[in-house]
């Protein structure tokens, strides 16, 4: 291969962020002897209150076209002795610079009040991106947590790019209260701020590079599948038996969804008993068309509440009458069991996966040393099956990636993108 895709990783934990920026600028470029057309950058909410600072810092050391990048309240990179780390509540930052010859690196600030409504045209989005769905790009997202409309954002880059990989997260804190920031930097906008506090920043990149996801949500199943024959919104009001869900939804036997779950929590052991009370989640199936559901193809959502009233059951998504879904738990084993299960599943589908030079991690900050009781866990089961590639990113507040075919906005998950190039991607 004549000029392959390059990419070099430095992880600082220097509490100074001037001697933070020196360390990652360095040792990247000491990796990375070739020019970089793209920069990712992840700092830790530690330094929250000097965010402002962080792209003038690397502007001055740095000449990349394009940079990205946002906070975090946990930081993923690779060490001086060339591990991946996960660095929690603690100053870290993480800089990438990758060299992709034959790719077009397109960046994008989208704001909230920018976002066309859910039924306009594809073109609406595609003048929003600024990129054709003929080039086939691959996004990735990092967004502001609680004004970017990353929902409606990812729904819509499904409608106008079809087939195109999305992934990506929401920017984070350690302790409530702190700002957020997504950071900028686009050598075609040079008037653009560098350090945004709302909306969404992201690079869309065509050419000879694909992205290839992983997505573990970390919960199993308990009980049987159901059938929602009457919901509103995110409330399930009524859901079908098991027995019965092959029936039309009008001849199903239904019953109050708290009625079943209290039946089902009954039916569990005292440890699962237990655990249910703080990691129970409902599972919605995503494909209305396969008949025999598995083990990734539901989408977890959070249960919100019930009403003892009716039986009502609230969740973090919308339902409609027909959708399938399950309970599920989720705890420590079961969550290293699913992430194990995803990456044999893809060692499997790509067995050489020598050329694949550096992989993103979006990880949920409900994930990391909280989960299993010890800081690296996912990165490192990662790197057991991808050893030579790069491991970069963060901990966050809302994770991007594609389930069956649709993008989804996630919790409690961690999602890779693995960046390969076009002509060795299997």
């Amino acid at each position: 291969m004549a000029n392959p895709i390059k990419w070099a990783n430095a992880l600082s934990t220097r509490p100074s962020l001037e001697a933070a920026v020196a360390e990652v600028v360095n040792r990247a470029e000491q990796l990375l002897p070739v020019p970089a057309n793209l920069g990712l950058v992840f700092i830790s909410s530690a330094f929250a209150s000097e965010y402002p600072r962080l792209m003038p810092l690397l502007k001055e050391r740095l000449s990349v076209p394009v940079i990205i990048g946002c906070g975090g309240s946990g930081i993923i990179g690779m060490n001086v002795e060339g591990d991946a780390q996960e660095v929690e509540a603690a100053p870290a930052l993480s800089l990438s610079l990758a060299h992709l010859p034959d790719v077009n690196v397109h960046a994008f600030h989208i704001s909230p009040d920018e976002l066309p409504d859910l039924d306009s045209p594809p073109d609406a989005w595609v003048d929003l991106v600024g990129v054709s769905p003929q080039e086939y790009p691959q996004f990735i997202l990092l967004a502001e947590p609680f004004s970017s409309g990353i929902g409606d954002l990812v729904q819509g880059l499904d409608f106008a790019y079809p087939g195109s990989i999305k992934v990506g997260g929401l920017a984070s804190a350690s302790t409530m209260g702190v700002q957020s920031g997504l950071f900028y930097h686009y050598e075609k906008k040079p008037r653009a701020p560098s350090l945004y506090r709302d909306g969404t920043v992201g690079v869309a990149l065509s050419g000879n590079i694909v992205l290839e996801t992983i997505v573990a949500q970390g919960c199993r199943p308990i009980g049987q599948i159901y059938q929602v024959t009457k919901g509103e919104r995110n409330i399930m009001l009524e859901l079908a038996e098991p027995d019965s869900a092959a029936k039309g939804i009008g001849e199903a036997k239904a019953r109050p969804p708290l009625e079943i779950l209290r039946d089902l929590l009954q039916e569990l052991s005292e440890e699962d008993r237990q655990l249910a009370q703080h990691s129970l989640f409902v599972g919605v199936a995503r494909d209305e068309f396969k008949q025999q559901l598995h083990h990734g193809d539901f989408l977890i959502r959070n249960m919100l509440g019930v009403d003892p009233r009716v039986g009502a059951i609230a969740i973090g998504d919308r339902v409609r009458p027909g959708q399938r879904i399950q309970f599920h738990l989720r705890d420590a084993h079961t969550s290293a069991e699913d992430l194990e299960l995803v990456l044999q599943r893809y060692k499997q589908e790509a067995p050489d996966t020598s050329d694949a030079a550096n992989a993103l991690m979006f990880s949920c900050l409900g994930r990391g040393e909280g989960l299993y009781g010890k800081p690296g866990f996912d990165s490192q089961l990662f790197r057991r099956y991808m050893q030579t590639t790069q491991l970069v990113g963060f901990f966050c507040n809302g994770e991007i990636g594609p389930v069956s075919g649709s993008t989804f906005l996630h919790a409690y998950t961690s999602v890779f993108g693995i960046c390969r190039q076009k002509n060795t991607s299997f």
